[in-house]
């Protein structure tokens, strides 16, 4: 399976320690692959459910010694033993991966950050195991880095995400602030609508912040990759807000010119 995907950071890699890209690129390749298989294509959701199964089977198999079936697991093995990464990590991935082929509504916000703990933040703590800067602050503070980025790329998404059928806006706040699935169908941006976006884009950035001494204490460029990454997240939330909230016309997007502001912002932090 082979997809061109946008990514919204790809600055980030740039400042990623040399001798750890081997890791990242190999965690990469499998998560994409992974992610793939339960987005892309026409296929059954059965057959996706399958193919991630077989690929948290042969994490087991990783865990436990076993020689693996699939060459993306193989190649994660001599990374996951020489920086003694947790294989857990990557099979929550792939049971995030799992309920988007099954669940497509979010009754409230804890539902989703349930499923931001899972889909989101494990990237993050491999990422500390990887820096040898793994202590309960570090965790707390990159999951939530990482629940924020994910609910960022959720409310750039919307419409995108409306044609898989799926709505990630928890459907207690929709209720709340009088916002129906017919108003995202038609792409209604009224005050009901702007008023809900801006709860949410203020609920991310608060998340986003409340993690970013993070990349102070990571330091080195370790910490500046970190802050491009934080300050990606509030340069799109930023446009989120000065498009009135209508993603719909102006889906916010990180741009190669975008680096002198980023940098500029990173080295205010």
């Amino acid at each position: 399976m082979s997809v061109d995907h946008y990514e919204n950071f790809p600055v980030a890699s740039l400042l990623l320690p040399g001798r750890l890209r081997p890791a990242v690129q190999a965690i990469y390749a499998f998560a994409r692959y992974a992610d793939d298989i339960a987005d892309e294509g026409d296929y059954a959701s059965e057959w996706r459910l399958q193919q991630l199964q077989e690929l948290d089977e042969d994490l087991v198999r990783m865990q436990s010694g076993k020689p693996c079936k699939h060459p993306l697991v193989s190649a994660l093995v001599p990374h996951m033993l020489k920086h003694a990464l947790p294989a857990q990590a990557l099979r929550d991935l792939l049971s995030a991966f799992s309920q988007d082929v099954v669940k497509k509504r979010y009754h409230s916000f804890s539902e989703l950050s349930d499923y931001c703990a899972r889909s989101a933040n494990p990237v993050g703590r491999l990422m500390l195991h990887l820096y040898q800067h793994v202590n309960p602050l570090s965790l707390q503070q990159s999951d939530s880095i990482c629940s924020a980025l994910q609910l960022i790329n959720f409310w750039q998404d919307i419409a995108i995400d409306w044609n898989k059928e799926r709505i990630y806006l928890p459907l207690d706040d929709m209720r709340e602030f009088q916002v129906s699935e017919t108003d995202i169908q038609r792409m209604t941006v009224n005050k009901s609508w702007q008023a809900l976006m801006q709860f949410q884009t203020g609920r991310a950035r608060t998340m986003l912040l409340s993690g970013s001494p993070l990349c102070k204490a990571l330091g080195g460029r370790r910490g500046w990759e970190l802050r491009f990454v934080v300050q990606g997240g509030l340069l799109i939330l930023e446009r989120i807000e000065q498009a009135n909230y209508d993603i719909y016309q102006h889906r916010p997007v990180i741009k190669k010119s975008d680096f002198p502001v980023l940098a500029w912002r990173a080295l205010r932090m």
